[in-house]
This record gives C-alpha cells, structure tokens and sequence, in this order.
C-alpha cells in the first residue's frame, strides 16, 4: 500500500525537473530542493515498501521503507542518512549506490541499508 503523499506527485516530479536541468544544482533554490526531495523520499516509500530502513535527507525528511522487522521507537537499528544533492544524485542516477557509500556522502549503518536495488529512482521525464 502506498503512503500518504505530501507533495502532489505533478508539483513534485516538476522539482525534480528543475533540479536536474538547473545549470548550477547547487543554487536551486531551498523550496525547490525540498519539494524534490520529500517527493522523491516518498517515491522511494512506494518502490519499496517496509518500515526497517530509515533514509534521511536533513533538514528536509526522512521516509522508513525496505521490508524486514518493524522499528518502533528510538534510533531505528537501520539509517541511510545523506544531504539533498547526494540524495538527488542517486535518484537520477548521476551518483552510484558503492560511490556515495564510498565516498562518504552517504552514511549507513544496519542491516539492509544497501539501496543498490532501488536506485536509481526516477527518469527525468
């Protein structure tokens, strides 16, 4: 089952747009990036349903998803966490899942937190 969507899916693919075509990416601006990504956040919520990852992208949101045991309350025992332009590069795929690891601009810690299979998320349309 899907979640609940914040972000209308139209308004939400068309930051995504204005992101990846932007001639600088780093100075869209913040109410577009956001959109972005708690839209995108959310897309990954429906690919790949679940409550045993928790992926981060601060200040803007954070989404559980990835099937396995349900986290309740604290720290959950799995965390993706990342910034929004890494965060949107791995959706589009102009960053790999091993490199952003690698490099440490994502940061993991748990079981399941290799999100390898689910990104890239979006083609630009």
């Amino acid at each position: 089952m899907a979640g609940r969507r914040r972000i209308p899916v139209e308004q939400g693919r068309a930051a995504l747009r204005a992101w990846a075509v932007s001639d600088d990416r780093s100075a869209v601006d913040r109410t577009t990036l956001a959109t972005a990504v708690r839209h995108t956040l959310a897309d990954l919520g429906d690919a790949a349903p679940g409550r045993s990852v928790e992926v981060r992208v601060p200040p803007f949101a954070a989404v559980q998803c990835v099937e396995g045991p349900v986290h309740t309350r604290g720290t959950p025992p799995a965390v993706v966490e990342t910034d929004a332009q890494s965060w949107l590069e791995l959706v589009v795929g102009d960053l790999g899942w091993a490199e952003a690891v690698s490099s440490g601009r994502v940061r993991v810690s748990g079981q399941r937190t290799d999100l390898s299979a689910h990104l890239p998320l979006a083609a630009l349309p």
